[in-house]
């Protein structure tokens, strides 16, 4: 009874609260980042996840400490004096597995957004109490994890792993709408943040079997489809049909769209990354060729659809090399002279900067001294695989292994160093191709991988000028893959991790010295933002929110 009356208190001030907060995001907001919220993937357009906010700072950072911690329960019921689940979905099947956030936290008007496979929860942002909790009954599908939501004006949206994409209001969590995005019938799962911008609400999905990848263009009011760009050739005259065996290999090449990509409005480019091509090591039924548009960085007129262009940093691709990683769009000086700028650390273990507005290929650099599938780069300064280090029945050792030097970890930047800063962990493997017959390689099938280890995992610095490694802070012993889940840069010259002791970590933004931590667990990247005169820090750590603020 005292739990039922305490969460009957929180909601009402709640409510008083939400009245004046109105819980609504103006789509044109996103072009001008606000200290006050967090109100899309990365924080703003540019992938950056960067802030400019200061009271956080290597002086007062020590005083750090936690604000509040909110455990949710992912599911169609919800913890005693929680509000009612709304439960909702096109199946009958439950994945009650507890709630693991990987993905970003929106928060917009003093309210946390949180998803994760077929959950979404509002919470408050000053005690983290439940405002609401929607459940989707699933028809299956790989619950690998959710990247996050999106706002537009007072709808939130997410994905489903079947397929979906959910309208729901953001008060209540009540659904408005609900449109298939991919055919399940098919093998296709949704993991990405919707994207929006302006009156377009930008989605993407994929299938590691043997579809093609796309990125479609909604309407967040009705759901309906403005455009679909595909990442793969699908007709006859296609640009890049040339680089594929023939028309059937690419239609059913891949290139997958896992992760939120970046926006110019300048340009009025999305520019996002794409994944493996598929068959993804059986290559022999691609074709010889570069096999486009997977494993690139892509550039979207966001009105039209249409590709501005692009850059494949893996062409070719035989080691499941995705590049969705998400780019990070800057301003700044190349060769004396102000250039606009992409930087992207790809999980094959590379590092590119390129002209954001051509796409024109400006550096290249290795952010791994183990990297050893390519010795040498094309003229467009892409890698080049040593064929030996394909699948091979005697079997081939290969650095990274599958999982990359980075993955699908946020990266971000700092303007106050002019350095890119991405998780990343050294790794080998041994790759034995296992068949060649199309019912057994289709898809990730067709090898077997034996993990050989790591050499240890880092956060590194780059210098986006020259491509190379400016340092790196390398975590004790030698922990694998996945182990750090992404990066917050701040104008109180701090970053903030996580590392493979469980630990949320605040570094010198210029050297990576550890300078405060907490042991927390964290699963997500770090955010930050001002809520009634306090700089706070916001992580997710498996099944709960910390939020953090000076004493």
């Amino acid at each position: 009874m005292r739990r039922t009356l305490k969460y009957f208190v929180a909601v009402f001030i709640g409510l008083i609260s939400g009245i004046a907060m109105g819980q609504s995001l103006d789509p044109s907001e996103l072009l001008m980042p606000s200290k006050d919220s967090w109100p899309t993937y990365s924080g703003d357009y540019s992938g950056r996840r960067y802030s400019s906010l200061t009271q956080i700072n290597q002086k007062t950072v020590k005083d750090l400490s936690l604000a509040f911690v909110a455990r949710l329960q992912a599911g169609s019921q919800g913890p005693a004096g929680t509000p009612p689940v709304i439960v909702a979905g096109e199946g009958t099947a439950e994945f009650n597995t507890a709630a693991n956030i990987k993905g970003s936290i929106l928060q917009v008007d003093g309210v946390l957004y949180i998803a994760t496979p077929d959950n979404a929860w509002a919470i408050d942002a000053r005690d983290g109490h439940e405002i609401w909790h929607y459940y989707w009954k699933t028809k299956g599908g790989t619950h690998i994890g959710n990247r996050g939501m999106a706002m537009w004006k007072t709808w939130v949206y997410m994905e489903t792993p079947d397929d979906y994409l959910i309208c729901l209001d953001a008060k209540t969590g009540k659904e408005k709408w609900h449109k298939e995005i991919a055919s399940f019938a098919e093998q296709y799962f949704s993991t990405m943040a919707p994207i929006v911008v302006g009156n377009h609400l930008l989605v993407g999905t994929g299938d590691d079997l043997d579809e093609p990848g796309y990125l479609q263009s909604m309407d967040p009011e009705t759901g309906e489809v403005q455009w679909r760009f595909y990442t793969v050739p699908m007709k006859a005259g296609d640009p890049g049909l040339d680089t594929w065996l023939n028309l059937d290999a690419a239609s059913h090449g891949g290139g997958n769209v896992w992760v939120p990509g970046s926006y110019d409005p300048e340009t009025h480019l999305y520019i996002f990354g794409t994944g493996n091509p598929s068959a993804a090591y059986t290559s022999q039924k691609r074709g010889p060729g570069a096999n486009l548009y997977t494993c690139a960085i892509v550039a979207v007129n966001v009105d039209t659809g249409k590709m501005a262009w692009y850059y494949q940093n893996s062409p070719h691709d035989t080691h499941d090399y995705d590049s969705a990683q998400t780019p990070i769009l800057m301003d700044g000086v190349f060769n004396g002279k102000p250039r606009k700028l992409v930087l992207s650390g790809a999980r094959n273990g590379y590092f590119f900067t390129l002209d954001r507005l051509t796409g024109e290929h400006l550096v290249t650099g290795k952010m791994s001294k183990t990297v050893n599938w390519a010795d040498k780069l094309d003229k467009d300064g892409a890698p080049v695989r040593i064929p030996a280090k394909d699948f091979d029945l005697a079997g081939a050792l290969v650095s990274p292994g599958n999982q990359g030097i980075t993955n699908w970890m946020p990266p971000s930047y700092s303007p106050d160093t002019g350095f890119m800063y991405v998780p990343t962990t050294d790794s080998y493997a041994m790759y034995y191709l296992t068949t060649t017959d199309p019912r057994g390689s289709m898809g990730l099938g067709g090898k077997d991988e034996q993990s050989l280890g790591s050499m240890g995992s880092y956060i590194t610095a780059i210098d986006y000028k020259t491509g190379k490694v400016a340092w790196q802070h390398r975590f004790p012993g030698v922990a694998n893959y996945g182990v750090q889940p992404g990066l917050l840069t701040t104008a109180g010259k701090l970053l903030f991790g996580g590392d493979p002791g469980g630990n949320l970590v605040a570094y010198d933004v210029a050297t990576g010295t550890p300078i405060w931590h907490s042991r927390v667990g964290v699963t997500n990247a770090p955010e930050t933002y001002m809520l009634d005169g306090h700089q706070y820090v916001l992580v997710g750590a498996g099944d709960s929110v910390y939020a953090f603020r000076l004493n």
